[in-house]
Order: C-alpha cells, then structure tokens, then sequence
C-alpha cells in the first residue's frame, strides 16, 4: 500500500470547512506525517489514523501554519505512553522551540524524539531510508528556509510468471525458490535462472510534496515523472504579483510545473482562505495540465490508481 491522505488544506489562516496544512503518506500500514498544522491531531483522530503506527515526522518550514499542531501531537503521543523512538526531521530551529514549549510547560515525552535538521542535506540527497522506500529532500523557494520531501519505492522485486513457470514443467515446490531469486535444476538436468520466469518489476511509486514555494523551474529536475505530486496553489493567476511578493505560486503555476515534469497526477493545496469556492484554481491548472485534482480534507490518494 502507497498512499497519501489529505489533513489540511488551507494556507495561512483555516476556514470552517479546511484545516491548515497537514498530510499522511501510508507505505506498508506505517505512517509518515507531513507537516502539522493546526488541528492535525484531531484530524488524525476523524480519520482514524493509528498513531502506533506513525514512523516519522516531517516539517518543511517554520510557519505556524505548518507547525502549531506539532508540541500538542508530540505530548498527546506522550500520554499514549508510546515507547518507539519517533524521528522528526524539520529546520534546525524547531528544536530549540520545542524545548521552550515542553520545558515551560512542564511537558515530558517518555519516548526518543530524534531530530533531525533537514539543513543537514543537500536538494535530492536521500534523508530517510528503508527497506522499501526512502525519503530525498526537494528545493522550495520561500520566504524562510523551506524543503520539499520525494517519497520513492525502492528494490521492488520481480513478478514471478506462473505460466512461465508451468510451460517450462516446473514443479510447483520449486517456485518459492525461484521467487527468492535463486536458481533450480530440474531432474532432467535443465537449469532455470529466476530471472526466465520472473516480470520485469513495476515502475516504481513516487510522491512529491512541495509546500510553500514560488514558482521554480529548479524544482522540475527533481521530481521528473513522479507519480503524484502535490504542489501548492496558494492563489489563481489573476493574483500573480502578491504569489511573487509572499513566495507562493499560483494554480496556472503549479500546473506548469506539473506539465514540464511530466508527473502522471498533480494534485493542489494549500488554498487562500479568499477562496471559499475552489473551481476556478482546479480550471486555471487544468488548462495546461488536465490530470490535476483538487486537495480536499479526508481524500486518499491512492498511487496505484495513477498509471
């Protein structure tokens, strides 16, 4: 399973109906949030999100409508008594904020917070690594020190052709080594290589978010052909000047670098609260790149369904 939920959606200031910014990428039944607005812990909540199974925590930048709902989550896991380390990677200065609130507050956690400064890595180097995935960190341009994160499935093994498999007379007590990657000898001295009856693997899933940032060609190199991206759309086009003033981009904007990155499924976010209705960000982004939904809080987006 790959998929990304949607907990926030509004930029700035929330409304009735969005919350600020805050999504869940899903890899194998463990979850990764992305950045923590206010209120993401009850949206986690509505959701039912198990936060047993939450793995890491990522912050692209230090605007309170990516980071106020942070100490709360962080002292709520607390009083779970959850015990597994939690990494948390996000700008260096956080850290010095959190300890301010948990020490002023006399907030304990009684679990490790490993923080992790995301200063510390160069745009597309890897961050975070697992067996079946890893995390690289993409360039956004704004009006502090922000970063993207690229989620990407790695050393996706092959699919094992049973017909293959049957025409050559294979055994069926045989296949679970082949699966493994290792090659057999049948009784009649033929020597099968699991690559001749394996598939190639699937191309591998991939999702980008770009939070905060103006418009930057610089971006489109890193995020090549993935699968889903999430790019903001703070603004429509009409509002250009005041995205280049506070470093956002608008819908035209973001459906531009859609297009030039050749991504399968773009998705918006991160609305003015000027917008109550959203339709004409989808239309002005779908004008140059039709495959373009809107966020909305509670959706999954589900990477398989993007070929």
């Amino acid at each position: 399973m790959f998929q990304v939920q949607i907990l926030g959606t509004s930029s700035a200031i929330p409304t009735v109906s969005r919350f600020p910014s805050s999504q869940v990428v899903t890899i194998n039944d463990r979850h990764h949030l992305i950045d923590c607005g206010e209120g993401t812990q009850m949206q986690l909540l509505r959701y039912k999100v198990r936060l047993s199974r939450l793995d890491a925590i990522f912050i692209s930048h230090l605007h309170g409508d990516h980071i106020l709902g942070l100490p709360g989550l962080l002292n709520t896991l607390s009083l779970y008594e959850r015990s597994n380390p939690l990494k948390l990677f996000a700008p260096s200065a956080l850290k010095g904020v959190l300890d301010t609130i948990f020490s002023q507050t006399h907030s304990y956690l009684c679990y490790e917070l490993e923080f992790i400064p995301t200063e510390d890595f160069q745009p597309g180097e890897v961050a975070y690594a697992r067996k079946n995935f890893e995390v690289k960190i993409l360039p956004l341009e704004h009006r502090v020190f922000c970063r993207g994160f690229h989620f990407q499935e790695v050393n996706k093994k092959p699919k094992f052709n049973f017909y293959k498999a049957k025409s050559l007379g294979i055994p069926n007590n045989y296949f679970s080594l082949l699966k493994q990657g290792n090659s057999i000898t049948l009784e009649n001295g033929l020597m099968v290589k699991p690559e001749e009856v394996h598939f190639e693997p699937d191309p591998p899933l991939s999702f980008a978010y770009c939070s905060d940032t103006r418009y930057s060609e610089e971006l489109i190199e890193y995020i090549r052909y993935t699968r889903l991206l999430y790019h903001e759309a703070t603004f429509l086009h009409e509002l250009k000047s005041r995205a280049e003033e506070t470093c956002h981009s608008t819908a035209l904007e973001a459906g531009k670098i859609a297009s030039q990155a050749e991504v399968r499924q773009l998705i918006l976010g991160h609305y003015s609260a000027r917008y109550r209705d959203l339709t004409p960000l989808l239309k002005e982004a779908r004008s140059v790149f039709p495959q373009t939904a809107l966020a909305k809080e509670g959706h999954v987006f589900k990477l398989k369904d993007f070929l």
